[in-house]
């Protein structure tokens, strides 16, 4: 699948490399998707590769199930403030340099999570790992917003979302073959190979944002930009919409070892199957809203996937509930409520960054940082209001799903009663 033309070409300094040369042809752009694709999935592959372990590494380390998911949290504070700090850095000083920092950064924390012998040890390196983690992800996005216009983003970014899919489809699999014929240990080495991999793949990385297109803005004035983007109707809508999204997502991916595992007594490989399933879920998604984008806008398709969201996190409470339906009673609304990835992170990234071409990289943190940042608050829920069953995790993903569909339509309103004062005020 090739990927949209630039809506524009910038030029080059001399020496450098511009966005047009980034993405200016075939070859080039298929190097482009597969190398951001890989940075995209630093997020998933960190976490998804040892779920299949969390019950093996709290027998390992003398703790409780609710300690390791702190491990989960702790990730998640790294990963979001992370963010919070890259943007601005790469706005100044390109995309590239602070990508290859984090990659160490990643593969630094992959080391010390393989050698820790305590939950105290593991929490420490984890938030080292998510910081550098981080700057996959966030990056990514304001590469993509260097390049290309916001329906092409659009396009452009479930394309990444649906390559990258193969990333959190393996983790778990791959993940319970590790732990099956290695150690919990072997999972984070693995992991600091992967960054050493994709470390020496940024040579073949071009640039997006040359010298002539950074800001001049000092990092000092950081905090005064994100006020400043904090107080955008549009921005925030679909930040808040996508955070509840990630908040019931993470409770997903927390919860579910302990539920499928623990409760309904699945083996950790077969946990990777059922896993899976909803990444394979959320690839067709994301396919499908690339093919309905030309047709129906990112907007309308953004607006469904948060109506789905709602509906299938109700289902699953119910069913949690009451035992209803058993395992498949947990694993079909699941697997639509998650594949509702598809419909609602592509369109509202691409719909929030629309309007900050000028400061894509920190725009593309505050948002990072509050989707991610939510599910440091799930994942803490999990752990204190856990009874054992299924049902903390399945009210927390409902209530995510009311959330994410309550913040989208009520944005949407704030943002059409100001159109309508402008007009009469014109």
């Amino acid at each position: 699948m090739t990927a949209p033309r630039p809506a524009s070409v910038h030029a080059s300094a001399p020496g450098q490399t511009g966005a047009g040369d980034a993405a200016g042809g075939p070859g080039n752009e298929l190097r482009l998707l597969l190398i951001l694709s890989a940075l995209m999935s630093f997020a998933s592959v960190s976490t998804d590769m040892y779920l299949p372990a969390l019950p093996t590494i709290s027998r390992a380390l003398h703790t409780t199930s609710a300690s390791i998911e702190l491990t989960f949290s702790a990730f998640l504070v790294g990963f979001s403030l992370g963010q919070l700090l890259w943007g601005p850095i790469s706005d100044r000083y390109g995309r590239r340099l602070p990508i290859a920092i984090g990659l160490v950064l990643f593969t630094i924390g992959s080391v010390g999570c393989a050698l820790s012998t305590t939950v105290t040890q593991m929490m420490v390196w984890r938030v080292v790992q998510a910081l550098g983690a981080c700057v996959g992800p966030v990056l990514s996005r304001a590469m993509v917003r260097d390049l290309y216009g916001r329906e092409q983003s659009a396009r452009m970014l479930s394309t990444l979302i649906l390559i990258m899919g193969v990333a959190p489809l393996v983790g778990p699999l791959l993940g319970g073959q590790v732990l099956a014929f290695w150690s919990w240990q072997g999972i984070f080495w693995t992991l600091a190979g992967i960054g050493v991999l994709t470390l020496a793949s940024l040579a073949a990385l071009p640039e997006s944002l040359p010298p002539a297109r950074r800001s001049a803005t000092p990092l000092r004035h950081t905090l005064g930009s994100y006020w400043e983007l904090l107080g955008d109707v549009r921005l925030m809508g679909y930040a808040l919409s996508g955070g509840f999204f990630y908040g019931g997502a993470y409770a997903f991916i927390v919860g579910t070892p302990f539920a499928y595992i623990d409760y309904y007594h699945v083996s950790p490989q077969a946990y990777g199957w059922l896993f899976g399933l909803n990444i394979v879920g959320m690839m067709v998604a994301n396919f499908v809203n690339r093919r309905l984008l030309e047709r129906f806008g990112s907007e309308r398709l953004f607006h469904i996937g948060t109506w789905i969201l709602a509906l299938t996190g109700i289902v699953l409470a119910i069913n949690a509930r009451f035992g209803w339906g058993g395992l498949p009673g947990l694993v079909v609304p699941i697997f639509f409520y998650m594949s509702m990835n598809g419909l609602i992170v592509a369109n509202s990234v691409a719909g929030a960054l629309s309007a900050f071409a000028h400061k894509a990289g920190s725009a593309s943190s505050l948002l990072g940082a509050m989707h991610y940042g939510s599910g440091i608050l799930s994942a803490a829920m999990l752990g204190w209001f856990s009874d054992g069953t299924p049902w903390t995790m399945a009210w927390i993903m409902a209530l995510a799903g009311i959330g994410s569909l309550a913040t989208s339509a009520i944005s949407t309103r704030i943002r059409a009663a100001r159109g309508l004062a402008t007009e009469a005020s014109g």
